[in-house]
């Protein structure tokens, strides 16, 4: 296993949920139309409650080499902001709403560094925006500063400790952000139990709330390792 020797990781202060580093280079691609199929079909729902939802990208970089930006070069990513969604009151969700625009460049690198894919926030604007009634800038804005205001523990440390549960990453994530609890989130892992992401549960005043029993993850007693990489 290649092990992240970060010096920032290190510190036992909580560290910010911002790229660790993170250069926007000079031109970026541009996003490609992203809607509904057959798979995730138009749905359109009152919402109940919301998720946040983060990546973490040392696991996700472990093979995914088609992401330059986020997986290659100098740029150094801990959890990234997969997006911010809207839940529906029983076991479906809104999703496509309705037709949405194609991101303009300046959007996209307003928010290239929490989310570092271009087509990834072309797509939870068309997903998951389309069902808030909000521009892509709110959107952005609503999902991007409440992913700049957590705070996270050592993971570098946590990686190490023996026997880690889900329970215990979810207990040292909430120690390290004010008025949140360990129920408040989900961990969600692969199928070989490596931390995939943290789901975060909001209400609808995007106040982090106590997740329902179906909001998905595994079970807090379930052991959870967690990716460490160096380049």
């Amino acid at each position: 296993m290649r092990i992240l020797a970060l010096a920032a990781l290190t510190i036992a202060s909580p560290l910010p949920a911002q790229a660790l580093s993170c250069a926007i280079p000079a031109q970026i691609e541009r996003p490609r139309f992203d809607g509904p199929d057959a798979k995730t079909p138009a749905r359109v729902l009152q919402t109940a409650s919301y998720t946040l939802a983060l990546t973490w990208s040392p696991q996700f970089c472990k093979g995914a080499e088609s992401n330059p930006f986020q997986c290659g070069g100098a740029n150094r990513f801990g959890f990234t902001l997969h997006g911010l969604w809207p839940d529906g009151a029983g076991k479906d969700w809104p999703q496509y709403c309705k037709p949405v625009e194609l991101l303009s460049e300046a959007t996209i690198r307003a928010n290239l560094c929490a989310t570092p894919s271009v087509q990834l926030l072309q797509h939870e604007y068309a997903k998951h925006a389309s069902c808030m009634n909000t521009s892509a800038d709110r959107y952005f804005q609503r999902s991007t500063g409440l992913y700049g205001q957590l705070r996270f523990p050592d993971m570098n440390a946590l990686s190490r400790r023996p026997g880690l549960t889900a329970g215990q990453l979810a207990s040292a994530i909430a120690r390290a952000n004010r008025g949140m609890t360990p129920g408040m989130m989900r961990v969600t892992t692969n199928r070989g139990g490596w931390l995939d992401e943290i789901w975060l549960c909001l209400d609808l005043n995007y106040r982090y709330r106590t997740c329902k029993a179906d909001a998905g993850g595994v079970r807090p007693n379930t052991r959870v390792k967690i990716w460490r990489d160096e380049r």
